[in-house]
């Protein structure tokens, strides 16, 4: 008899698996499993990708072809210099990267706040914010755009304005409920000791809080730069400027007359940049989503 390990234990005994009907159910599951998976998610990737290198009439036969018939890798080049797809990524880089350093300002001071300093009505204020994310997306869309037509105190209109972005993006319920969790995990003998030290509340932060938390900041940050480079229709709303938009709405923007596969060529070199994002950081992802989530 198999002996019991927490290794061996899955959904199906071993015993179970030792037997060769087992195997032959076990194996065939599993594998129509990872290729309908594999067929869901890379499948879309895979047809802008070849789609970009076929010709017109190749991209609106039906049925789709699997495989260009005749390659043209110029189609890629054609899409990066009629879209001007080098100052649209500019754009979104300027864009993304902005809305990442006042989410990590401000998200990381509200979670730092709540977790350590722990003010009155504190649970209250978390739990207010955590309720916002209940509400959809599209619900808010229009007192946003309310609000940054004419922000209010202040009186001014941010449309074709970076902080039309930006301001929308600071205040993260979800990032600030991820950095909380994580910082909760952080002993309270190493804040007692900082104090004892004679560190105060921002000297914490920045020598013990910030140096423990690198996994956890890593994973908002990617959140932070992936929404906005993906968002569409915020960004269609309140930067109507062909020249201030984001690679998404870009690309909207200049289709007309466009081929095709000129414009899936365009759509193509767009997603680049998130899947390599996502390729070089799917550790840190990992890890951070999961750390803090055990105590002991």
């Amino acid at each position: 008899m198999a002996e019991f390990t927490p290794q061996t234990r899955t959904l199906i005994s071993s015993a179970a698996l030792s037997r060769g009907r087992g195997k032959v159910v076990y194996w065939t599951v599993l594998s129509v499993v990872l290729v309908v998976f594999t067929l869901v998610f890379i499948g879309p990737l895979y047809w802008m990708a070849t789609s970009g290198f076929k010709d017109v009439h190749e991209v609106v036969h039906n049925p789709p072809t699997l495989f260009p018939h005749h390659a043209h890798p110029a189609n890629y080049k054609t899409a990066w210099t009629q879209l001007q797809l080098a100052k649209l990524l500019w754009n979104t880089v300027y864009y993304a990267f902005g809305a990442l350093f006042f989410q990590l300002v401000f998200d990381v001071a509200a979670a730092y706040a709540l977790s350590k300093l722990r003010p009155v009505l504190g649970n209250i204020v978390l739990g207010a914010m955590l309720i916002t994310l209940m509400i959809p997306a599209a619900v808010l869309v229009v007192p946003q755009y309310m609000t940054v037509l004419d922000l209010p105190l202040l009186h001014v209109n941010l449309i074709n304005h970076p902080w039309a972005i930006w301001l929308p993006t600071v205040a993260n319920g979800f990032n600030i409920f991820l950095l909380k969790r994580f910082f909760d995990s952080i002993p309270e003998d190493l804040m007692a000791a900082a104090a004892i030290d004679g560190a105060g509340p921002l000297r914490t932060l920045w020598s013990v809080v910030l140096p423990m938390s690198r996994p956890i900041l890593g994973v908002v940050s990617i959140f932070a730069v992936v929404n906005v480079w993906k968002d569409f229709l915020w960004p269609m709303l309140v930067e109507p400027d062909p020249t201030k938009q984001p690679i998404n709405i870009g690309i909207q923007s200049l289709s007309q007359g466009v081929p095709e596969n000129v414009l899936i060529a365009a759509l193509a070199i767009s997603a680049v940049p998130t899947l390599l994002i996502f390729l070089l950081f799917q550790r840190n992802i990992m890890s951070g989503l999961t750390a803090g989530s055990l105590k002991g």
